[in-house]
């Protein structure tokens, strides 16, 4: 393989593995811009999306859209839980505070995935079964095209959500100033409410989605929300075109890094360019307060 197409190969598969990224960090901003909670039990929900699809298509036979529904719903209530139970009762705490009761939460949730699911590592197949499809000299398995499909109908979705109902448009108020949608007549705890769902079913998706491509496991979680609150910082975190572009960023940087230099170095790339944004640019690559009130 000429290096022309081990670079293509390095773009279509950092993409895919970007997708999923961007998916955490969507969740990740959507809690954050509404509560100003840093959810650190985010990756718990796509360990959780992967485990219930995994079940719900293997224990009870469901059908794969009735599945995947399904699964994502029970994750947004496992948002809607740990809001109304864990986050509301602290939500006078400091940011510090709140932040140690989400990485409690994360590891209560995965404890709790481990009584119910075990250690066993669980596959699952494509939604689309059959060979890879092949781009230049790169090859992009089916379940690839579910990933970025999945990721491109989400932003979409989120995109009409916020600009076209009344609901999205409450939300973006208490993003941009939570004062003034108080003032308004804005309840703000059913809002926060909703950004832990909504937070809850993007990391469902994303967890659902990648589920036939990686074996689903009770601790899959934790580095799937580390990564995607990397992407997060590089959009600038209130960002969610910026979680987006940061996700994408940081999945073609890792897998061209692992590729060309070292599998081993993959993570330490993440958590390398983590460090140098917030040295140079503490804001993120692509956020600012703005691009919440002019976008998403």
């Amino acid at each position: 393989m000429s290096l022309e197409q081990q670079l293509l190969q390095y773009l279509v598969s950092g993409l895919t593995t970007g997708a999923i990224y961007a998916l955490i960090a969507l969740g990740f901003v959507a809690i954050h811009n509404v509560t100003g909670v840093i959810n650190f039990a985010q990756g718990e929900s796509a360990m959780l999306g992967a485990l219930l699809l995994v079940s719900l298509r293997g224990s009870l036979g469901l059908p794969l859209v009735p599945a995947f529904l399904l699964a994502v719903v029970l994750v947004a209530l496992v948002g809607v839980a740990m809001h109304r139970l864990v986050i509301r009762p602290a939500r006078n705490a400091s940011p510090i505070t709140l932040i140690i009761i989400t990485i409690g939460a994360s590891i209560a949730i995965r404890g709790a995935a481990l009584v119910i699911w075990g250690t066993d590592s669980y596959p699952l197949p494509a939604f689309s079964p059959g060979p890879p499809i092949r781009l230049g000299g790169a090859m992009l398995r089916t379940q690839s095209l579910w990933v970025l499909g999945m990721m491109v109908a989400s932003v979409l979705g989120l995109y009409l959500f916020f600009q076209r109902t009344l609901l999205g448009k409450a939300l973006r108020a208490c993003a941009v100033n939570r004062l003034a949608a108080r003032l308004m007549g804005i309840n703000q705890d059913h809002m926060a409410t909703l950004s832990f769902a909504l937070g809850g079913a993007l990391g469902g998706v994303a967890g659902a989605v990648i589920a036939p491509i990686t074996y689903a496991t009770y601790d899959m979680g934790a580095m799937l929300g580390l990564k995607g609150f990397v992407a997060a910082i590089i959009g600038g975190l209130t960002s969610m075109p910026g979680a987006v572009a940061g996700g994408l960023l940081l999945g073609v940087l890792e897998t061209a890094g692992a590729g060309l230099i070292s599998s081993g170095a993959k993570d330490a790339i993440a958590f390398g360019i983590l460090l140098l944004v917030l040295l140079i640019r503490p804001s993120g690559l692509f956020g600012a307060r703005q691009d919440v009130r002019g976008g998403l």
